[in-house]
Formats: structure tokens, sequence, C-alpha cells
């Protein structure tokens, strides 16, 4: 029997609706993982007995932050390379010299499963300590049968003590492994024989790739997604980056929940993302740390009704922050985004882009994950950065201590 949980003296930023649906003086309650009711306190109904009753204190609570791309499992660190960029070498040919993907594909095969659980937690521990409640992690720096296991058996280790939802999400199409060198078309082969084992095993929620002039063809990625479809597995795609290979109109073509980065998206590629309800995940960390100047077409996006959300694509070579909310500061900052739609984008459209329906917003019948904030109102979670306002956070009804 789940039992009921008053909590009360709280500012509700719901996000309900299109707006930050505010409720001044409010509550919820929740039974088990549940929430069972939201709203003012004055308007809980009398009925209502909780057997457990927590005071906010005042502070503002809204949905538990969701990471919806990250790679935070994998073995080294690319600080080398960072340097190398300031000095002047770009991207593409830092990882044309053998750097880049490949380099953490070296790390990460060297490294036991527990020192790859090791780094990953500490990692994960920041972005928890921030509000983070749910977040995904892609495979990509293994790159093998074999390695890529490895990376997802950590991924769900890292979400079974239930402090955290972890999806995983099989990105073996990130780049090309040395041993297939000039044999892209084999390696392809491969990682669609891999993915029925991996799926097989409970390891993979959804599949993504890399479509990019330095990584897959239009014609490549085409065949992972066919695997994923054949599996029923919902795909997302690392679209448009760094030039306009058509990504996001493939991606959409299969239903894709979220095409992610989209600086080089087209029209075509908005109108299609449109069609098929693809969330447009932006990554201004990694925007920053490549010092890049294409803007994604957020004033197009917005006008053609796509959603959007915003993440920090944690990784070690383009984007090593572990803040979500300064990922959030930083869409609006560099991006342009109201502070509403980047809040938002960190919640309601975050679970969206993970084909997550059950949390995102503070409703009866939703997940009981929710933050309280030492904030006034929920546009200081894009205001501030630098400094952590976060004083509690509930998963699935229950505190994280």
């Amino acid at each position: 029997m789940n039992t009921p949980q008053l909590w009360r003296n709280a500012r509700l930023a719901t996000l309900t609706g299109d707006g930050w649906g505010l409720v001044d003086d409010g509550a919820l309650l929740t039974e088990g993982e549940r929430i069972a009711w939201a709203g003012p306190l004055s308007e809980l109904p009398a009925a209502v007995r909780a057997a457990q009753d927590h005071d906010l204190g005042g502070l503002l609570v809204t949905p538990g932050l969701v990471d919806c791309h990250t790679h935070l499992v994998y073995g080294g660190h690319r600080a080398a390379e960072a340097e190398m960029r300031l000095n002047g070498a770009s991207y593409e040919a830092i990882a044309r010299a053998g750097g880049g993907i490949r380099s953490t594909v070296a790390a990460t095969r060297a490294a036991s499963d527990d020192e790859l659980f090791a780094s990953a937690a500490r990692r994960l521990r920041a972005l928890m300590a921030e509000g983070v409640t749910t977040l995904e992690i892609k495979s990509g720096y293994g790159l093998s049968l074999e390695a890529e296991a490895r990376c997802l058996r950590v991924a769900r280790q890292l979400g079974s003590d239930r402090r955290v939802d972890v999806r995983t999400t099989f990105l073996g199409a990130h780049a090309l492994p040395p041993e297939f060198e000039g044999r892209a078309d084999d390696y392809i082969t491969a990682v669609c024989e891999w993915l029925p084992a991996l799926h097989a095993q409970g390891l993979v929620d959804a599949v993504d790739a890399f479509c990019e002039h330095i990584g897959f063809t239009p014609a490549q990625t085409r065949r992972v997604f066919e695997a994923a479809r054949a599996l029923g597995l919902p795909v997302k795609l690392h679209a448009e980056q760094l030039s306009d290979q058509g990504g996001a109109a493939l991606a959409a073509s299969f239903g894709a929940l979220s095409c992610d980065h989209l600086e080089h998206l087209s029209n075509e590629g908005i109108a299609a993302m449109k069609a098929a309800g693809s969330v447009a995940v932006l990554l201004p960390g990694a925007f920053y740390m490549l010092r890049e100047t294409r803007l994604p077409p957020i004033a197009a996006l917005r006008e053609a009704g796509v959603p959007m959300a915003v993440s920090t694509d944690h990784n070690p070579g383009t984007s090593p922050g572990l803040s979500l909310l300064l990922a959030a500061h930083m869409a609006c900052t560099f991006f342009r985004l109201t502070p509403l739609e980047a809040v938002r984008g960190i919640t309601v459209q975050a679970a969206r882009a993970l084909g997550l329906h059950d949390r995102g917003v503070l409703a009866a019948g939703l997940r009981a994950d929710f933050v309280a904030w030492d904030l006034d109102h929920p546009n200081e979670l894009a205001y501030w950065f630098g400094h952590n306002p976060c004083r509690r956070a509930v998963v699935a009804g229950t505190e994280r201590i």
C-alpha cells in the first residue's frame, strides 16, 4: 500500500499548459511514485489524511530536471585536445589526426568496469546535486560489441539505486574504430548485428547515430535506423552540427524522438521534424566549447512550433560541462531562448525528447519527481550561474538524501 505524503509550504511552478503554472502557498500530495494531487494548499480535499507531512519552508518547487543528451560513461579525458583547439586546431583536424572520439575509445577500452563506473558516478553526482532526476546516457566510446555492452551495463548500474532514472541509448554509429579503418559500411553492418544482442540483454532504450561528414553518411545512418525499427526501438540523431547532411529529415522519417545540435538545420529539416513531432535538442555547451558562430535556427523552430529541449551534452571532447543549469543559461545567452523556453527545455521538453510523458510537469498522475529551490521565481534557474540553489530533490516519491 502506498503511504500518502504531503509536501506543503511551497511556491509551485507546475509548468502545466504553456506557462510557468505558478501556485502560491502550494502543496503536492504523493502516493508511492506518483503525484496524487497538486495545487493551492487551501484547496486540498478535506478528506485527505497524509501519513507524512513535509514542510518545504517556502521554497520554490519545480519538476525534476531532465538531462536528455549525455555521454557520461567513458575513460580518461581530453584536456590536451582542448588545449590544441585553443591553439587553433579545428575539431575536424583533431579527429582526422586520430584524436577526438577515437582517443576516448582507446581510454574506455583500457578501463575496467569498476573504473568506468567510479568516474561516471562522480560526474553523475554533480548533475544530481543540481536537481537532475532523469538523464540519458549514450554509449559510443566502446565501438565493439563487448565494449559497448560494458558501457551500457555501467549506465544501467548507475540508475540502479533509484535516486535517479537513467535511460540508455546505443550510439554504436558514433565514429569508425581503428580496426575498421576504410571500411565504414562493414562497420555499420557490425553495428546492426550487435543491436539485437544488446537489446535482448535489456541494455537499450533508444538508438542514436552521428550523421556528419566526419561521422556516417545518411545512407549508413538509415541502415542503423532500419535495424532499430525492426526491434521496435525509437531513434534519435546527432544531426546538422557541422554541416547539413539532411539528417534531421531522415531521422524524422523514422519518427525520431529528437534531433540534436542542429546548427545547420534547413527549413526542410524543420518541416520534417514538425510533422514527426521530433524534439529539437539544443546543446549550447558544445557550441561554446567549439567556439561556433552559426546558431541553430531558433526563430524558425519557434515559428514552426517545434518543441525545444536543452541538455548538457556532457562528453569529454566538446562539452565537458556538468551543469544543466549552466546549459539553460547558455541557451538563453547564446541562442536567445526565453527563460520560460529554457526551463521548459530542461523539464517538459527534455522528458519528451526521451519519449517520457509521465514527468516534466507537476500534475496528478505523473511521476513524483520534483526539486525544491532557494529561489523566488523559476526564471532564476536560467539567470544565475556558478551557483547551485537546489535544496531538496524527490525522485519517484522518495526524497534523495
